[in-house]
């Protein structure tokens, strides 16, 4: 009952603290990569590619400038937390789709009502990677004597980027294109692994391209951080948490 009354007061330490428009592009990012998995935007013999590779960089983004300022475990907490929004609007979308009316919402219904398994596949994707994605940005980190300079800050964010967004893709591709979309849309939007394989490499290369222009941008936010004291009522929590708990109390 204490690990769990002091994770929730952790957590609403943490989202206090964080700057709004961050936590809201990534949320926004997140529940807008389900969406737009819907729609496969090209495919061939080879390779496939779905519609939530336009937005997915911007949640690794985000997440590695929460992970450089709060640490890997804060950046988890944040991943849970959009995942909490991600599936209360999901729900909403699916009541929305079960209203019968009078009207031909036909293409509307056949989204929102199969995004369930969209749902689940990007879940339980974004859940592994973000792990990943951290946890590997804050170890790489280490590797640096400069923790604070843009060369460490880069290759970290690159490699991170590459690893997790690969398997981010690689695992919603093959849950839903050849697991749940033969059997909800028909045979005709089934993947093969080759191709699953194939859109995890080449999203993972567009996604890094995306990072690699817009990383000057979230290194920029980051030294703003540490020069305005960005989180410091946080940092003056955990550190009070850490001081005066056994250590198998500590989150």
């Amino acid at each position: 009952m204490l690990k769990f009354k002091l994770f929730f007061k952790d957590m609403q330490m943490l989202l206090r603290s964080i700057p709004s428009i961050v936590i809201t592009l990534f949320v926004i990012s997140v529940v807008c990569m389900n969406l737009l998995a819907n729609k496969t935007i090209f495919k061939n013999d080879w390779i496939a590619i779905d519609g939530g590779i336009v937005l997915s960089w911007l949640s690794f983004l985000t997440m590695d400038i929460i992970t450089r300022h709060y640490g890997p475990k804060a950046a988890n907490k944040i991943n849970l937390f959009a995942i909490v929004i991600n599936l209360f609007c999901s729900l909403v979308f699916f009541l929305i789709a079960i209203i019968p009316t009078s009207y031909d919402y036909k293409g509307f219904n056949t989204i929102f009502k199969g995004t369930w398994f969209i749902l689940l596949s990007s879940t339980t994707a974004f859940l592994i990677s973000g792990i990943i994605n951290n946890f590997s940005n804050y170890f790489l980190t280490k590797k640096f004597k400069n923790k604070n300079e843009k060369l460490s800050y880069t290759v970290s964010c690159y490699v991170s980027t590459l690893i997790a967004q690969f398997i981010d893709n690689f695992i919603f591709s093959v849950m839903t294109f050849m697991l749940f979309a033969p059997i909800f849309w028909g045979q005709d939007t089934s993947w093969s692994l080759l191709q699953c394989t194939t859109c995890a490499i080449t999203g993972a290369i567009l996604e890094l391209l995306f990072e690699v222009i817009f990383s000057p941008i979230g290194f920029i936010v980051l030294k703003s951080w540490q020069k305005e004291g960005v989180g410091k009522e946080y940092f003056e929590y955990r550190n009070n948490v850490e001081n005066n708990l056994p250590k198998e109390n500590e989150l």
